[in-house]
């Protein structure tokens, strides 16, 4: 039990309260602010509305309230602060408020709030809520995804390369690795939907079998990356190195539903790189 006798947030009970907490918080800070203006856009030309620093307050205070022990991470802190809360020895929350903003604010209903808890390096839990279709995908690291709290099959078999889906977001690809995906890709389709956490979790649900991101943040990918491996996706960096949760940089990602699909995508992706 933690120090206000709140279960552990890994345990069955404690994730429970974590889910309701991040479904009442998207109910109250970002369904009633959907489609609507008021956004700005931030020094790194990202978009921020105040549905994401309401929705970062009122999470950071009912995680706060149910397990004080671990500091927050979130996107709308100043770096500083992420610094010193990331390096916390016990472990802490890492949050996107609002993955998919200019989704948000332009109506298009694929957004998401993406939650994990980093311990020794790793994500040991990951929760993405997505309050459009209220779908809400969790993990514990080693007793698997869920979904809505349904376990998520882990894939037996993939197609071939050349039939699978891709999600693929183009604009932090280099212009070579961009435009042989763009013109000659190995696969059979592909999409650009506009919120990583969703791409990591669609991915994991099967509704896609191939990922390539140039480039994401922590709090993009802590989750959604728990969430698939859990699944036994696969996903590593464009250089095939393992991704990393020690630090605020951003990591590329190259993943896919299972071991034997990533080998081929990798492969591909070195040759054309």
């Amino acid at each position: 039990m933690t120090t206000n006798d709140v279960p552990h947030p890994a345990s069955e009970a404690g994730l429970q309260v974590l889910v309701g907490l991040v479904r009442a918080a998207a109910e109250k800070e970002l369904l009633p602010r959907f489609g609507l203006s008021g956004a700005r856009i931030k020094d790194d030309g990202s978009v921020v509305t105040a549905a994401d620093t309401g929705m970062q307050l009122r999470l950071a205070q009912g995680l706060h309230d149910s397990w004080p022990e671990f500091p927050l991470v979130g996107e709308e802190m100043n770096e500083s602060d992420q610094r010193i809360a990331l390096s916390a020895a016990g472990g802490a929350w890492c949050l996107d408020p609002l993955d998919g903003t200019t989704n948000f604010v332009n109506g298009l209903p694929f957004f998401a709030v993406s939650l994990a808890l980093l311990q020794n390096g790793q994500p040991t839990i990951g929760l993405v809520y997505d309050p459009s279709r209220q779908e809400c995908f969790t993990a514990v690291r080693g007793a698997g995804a869920r979904l809505n709290g349904v376990p998520l099959p882990k894939a037996i078999d993939a197609p071939a390369l050349r039939r699978c889906v891709a999600l693929v977001d183009f604009k932090r690809l280099s212009p070579r690795l961009a435009g042989r995906v763009g013109i000659d890709p190995p696969y059979s389709s592909q999409r650009s939907l506009g919120a990583c956490a969703l791409d990591w979790c669609w991915l994991a649900a099967g509704r896609a079998q191939l990922y390539l991101h140039g480039g994401q943040k922590l709090w993009d990918y802590a989750a959604g990356s728990l969430i698939l491996r859990e699944v036994d996706g696969v996903a590593t960096t464009l250089e095939g190195a393992p991704l990393t949760y020690e630090s605020l940089g951003g990591s590329s990602a190259v993943a896919a539903r299972t071991a034997h699909l990533h080998e081929a995508w990798q492969a591909w992706i070195n040759h054309n790189a």
